[in-house]
């Protein structure tokens, strides 16, 4: 078991709550996916996109907004949830989600985010769901754009892209999938679980050569975590044992062992504290499936990389407009357990 100030608490909700809420209306700086066709379209984040504008890039919006939403509802009383209610009352109308929207209709914009955003987006979305309020049926339109970007993409992918950056396919993959359990689309489901088998069933004895410098995921335990929400647990279990064989002698030690972050204003460096947080999260899921050793050395990996990064997650822009998301996804893992 988790120790108690490893959970989220209230006072963690209203620090998050409040970090995020200085950068999703933040529009500068910014650093646009955005390819021009012509020199009408060198616009402003802001027109661009009328919601997700802020946080410095529009994938760290979507997921600032995942942070809010998800504090809300779980700690409905702090005292800044009449701040978020107001803001997402604004922000998610049927006119600003159509604009949003409308954006993917442009030629250009055919891998726009994809696949980190587009999997945030279906995660926002199924954090939407669960709340009593009008902001899920407002981005109905927008998360139906993006399944079907999903739909389109993955049966023509033969390969995964094995990083630990935006472009990782298994923490997308992962993402979207809790988006279809929330809505019941056993298709999407089934897709998704198709193509994480294809890409990474035959993977055994890994290696772990990570971190490389960039890393914000690890590359291994985000693919064992992607399967483990995808795959039946028959499946999954004995997959895992020979993925990670030596798991109880803390072996390979990569991942038993915090990343160093030498510089947190650089906007690269301090994605490393982003791996020690996403590391946390997966280690505390996959405990769920260990047993014995295994388990005790997953927890135990869980908390010195919370340790390493929790405390860091203010402090730059450039790690506070997005790390609050990981610390989220890490305090809160596996409460069912």
């Amino acid at each position: 078991m988790s120790s108690p100030s490893e959970r989220l608490t209230s006072e963690q909700a209203s620090l998050f709550a409040r970090l995020a809420l200085s950068h999703v209306t933040r529009e500068y700086p910014n650093k646009l996916d955005h390819v021009l066709q012509g020199p009408e379209d060198l616009t402003g984040p802001r027109a661009q996109h009328p919601i997700f504008f802020g946080s410095f890039d529009w994938h760290s919006c979507v997921h600032g907004y995942w942070t809010l939403a998800t504090v809300l509802r779980r700690f409905p009383d702090i005292p800044e949830a009449p701040t978020i209610r107001a803001l997402f009352d604004d922000a998610f109308t049927d006119g600003k989600v159509a604009a949003e929207t409308a954006y993917l209709d442009r030629p250009s914009a055919r891998s726009f985010e994809r696949p980190y955003g587009w999997g945030w987006l279906l995660k926002l979305q199924a954090e939407f769901l669960v709340h009593e309020a009008p902001w899920a049926a407002a981005m109905t339109p927008l998360a139906d754009a993006f399944t079907e970007r999903f739909r389109s993409f993955l049966p023509k992918a033969p390969y995964p892209i094995r990083t630990g950056v935006h472009s990782s396919t298994a923490f997308a993959l992962a993402l979207a999938a809790d988006y279809a359990r929330a809505t019941g689309d056993n298709g999407l489901r089934q897709l998704l679980a198709e193509s994480a088998r294809r890409w990474y069933l035959a993977d055994a004895d890994a290696a772990a050569w990570e971190p490389s410098l960039d890393d914000f995921l690890s590359p291994t335990l985000i693919e064992a975590e992607c399967l483990r929400r995808l795959l039946p647990d028959e499946e999954f279990r004995p997959w895992l044992a020979g993925f990670l064989p030596r798991a109880a002698e803390r072996r390979p030690a990569s991942l038993f062992t915090p990343a160093t972050v030498s510089d947190r204003t650089d906007g690269k460096i301090v994605h490393l504290d982003g791996l020690n947080l996403s590391r946390a999260w997966c280690w505390r899921e996959l405990a769920t499936v260990l047993e014995g050793p295994a388990r005790a050395a997953a927890l135990e990996a869980a908390s010195s990389h919370l340790a390493a990064s929790l405390p860091h997650v203010a402090g730059d822009y450039m790690g506070e407009h997005w790390l609050a998301s990981f610390a989220l996804l890490a305090l809160t893992a596996a409460e069912d357990a």
